[in-house]
């Protein structure tokens, strides 16, 4: 099984999408978060599951979507590192080609 490496980007997306949910509904904060850390531990167990998206980006990330969220990450047999978790809404291309 591969470990989980969490980038500090990724762990701020999580703080600001439970924090957004949970200014309506904290249940609804609490059970989208666990969905998504479900989905990250099946990532440990099968990282290869997720698909790349050349239109989005030439980096070598993987995406894994839950709900309406990407998981985006990299994908090795020792390691999981998840660099993002963004709305699909969101310019995803702007935002991974950013600075």
């Amino acid at each position: 099984m591969a470990t989980l490496i969490l980038s500090p980007e990724a762990a701020a997306d999580l703080e600001e999408i439970v924090e957004y949910i949970a200014s309506e509904n904290v249940d609804a904060a609490i059970r989208v978060l666990a969905e998504i850390r479900q989905s990250m531990d099946r990532l440990k167990d099968a990282p290869e599951i997720g698909h790349s998206r050349e239109d989005l980006t030439s980096e070598p990330l993987r995406f894994w979507p839950v709900r309406r969220y990407l998981i985006i990450y990299r994908a090795s047999p020792e390691a999981v590192e998840v660099s993002r978790v963004l709305h699909g809404a969101r310019d995803v291309e702007a935002i991974l080609s950013g600075p």
